[in-house]
């Protein structure tokens, strides 16, 4: 149902055979990086840095699936980014490639310096490589950044360890960010973040309800399994159509768009699934099947339960003035 997604320019490898390194070898940030948020810039500005300086192409090293999924299935956190977002924006931090780790049980069942050789060595020609101060691998997360270190110094490779980023006396994190999204504080999400927490998917049918009998048609995402997506509310925010194909209507593909967005189950009408709906300012468009992306700027108000449908197009009404005014239109 959904259509071509937009090509990023930044190489993305997910096996070890399809990466390409030139003769200057590759300057490498390594580590999870869901949410690539202000702290995880610095370590990937840092291995650029250290690219530019001895000639390595910079590479961004992230794992697919998150490691937790491999060693306690069942008990991975929510994402805050999939992985051609991670990709789509190490391009624009300047990463000339993403490599996904094709995590497994035999790849946690590696030594440190096996994932060193393997990875680091065999498989990207690493010149240079950055980690964070909390950084673990290797079986059983028996490596820490001070083992990097030892095992990059007795292989000739420059290590970097950078220092954690705190915000407000605390330490910028991916937990922090998933956190404060569970809180509905997606301001204070996109502060960690340097950007709105965004999620995306195609546009499929809901209840149909919003254009045909409230005047508020939305475009319903479908998210992929293990999304991170806010607290049940009402939210102000940007809709956007990522693939390239044209639209009927007065979207256009690539362009950002206010919009009412819309968290929950709907409880007025007893709807039972979770939804995510954006309901887009001043524009009118056939949106079905395209692979849309909505950006979480601030909380406008909680889910409510309305005793009648009167009541529940009063507060719309009042949510769309909401938006209009948290986003400066």
């Amino acid at each position: 149902m959904t259509r071509g997604r937009k090509v990023v320019a930044v190489q993305l490898w997910r096996t070890f055979d399809e990466i390409v390194i030139p003769d200057g070898g590759s300057s490498v940030a390594l580590g999870v990086f869901d949410g690539l948020h202000r702290g995880h810039r610095v370590l990937v500005d840092t291995a650029v840095e250290l690219g530019r300086d001895l000639g390595a192409d910079p590479v961004l090293v992230t794992f697919d699936p998150h490691p937790v999924q491999v060693v306690r299935p069942g008990t991975n956190p929510p994402v805050l980014t999939p992985l051609e977002r991670r990709a789509e924006l190490a391009g624009e931090f300047g990463v000339e490639a993403v490599f996904a780790l094709p995590f497994d049980e035999e790849m946690a069942s590696w030594e440190p310096a096996a994932f060193v050789d393997n990875v680091l060595v065999d498989g990207l020609d690493s010149r240079a490589v950055v980690v964070g101060r909390n950084f673990t691998f290797g079986r059983r997360a028996s490596g820490t950044a001070q083992t990097m270190v030892d095992l990059c110094e007795a292989r000739g490779i420059t290590c970097e360890v950078v220092e954690l980023l705190e915000d407000g006396g605390e330490r910028v994190s991916s937990s922090r960010i998933r956190r404060l999204l569970s809180g509905a504080d997606v301001a204070a999400a996109a502060e960690i973040l340097g950007r709105p927490h965004r999620v995306s998917g195609p546009v499929v049918h809901g209840a149909g309800r919003g254009g045909r009998d409230l005047g508020y048609p939305t475009a319903n995402l479908d998210l992929a399994e293990h999304t991170a997506v806010p607290a049940d509310g009402v939210y102000a925010g940007w809709f956007t159509v990522l693939d390239d194909a044209p639209i009927d209507g007065t979207i256009v593909p690539g362009g950002r768009y206010p919009a009412a967005i819309s968290v929950g189950t709907n409880p007025t009408f007893g709807d039972a699934s979770r939804s995510v709906e954006a309901f887009v300012l001043d524009e009118s468009a056939d949106l079905y099947g395209r692979f849309a992306a909505v950006d979480f700027v601030d909380h406008v108000r909680d889910m409510e339960k309305f005793s009648s449908v009167d009541e529940l197009l009063v507060a719309m009404g009042r949510d769309v003035a909401r938006t209009r005014d948290v986003l400066g239109l």
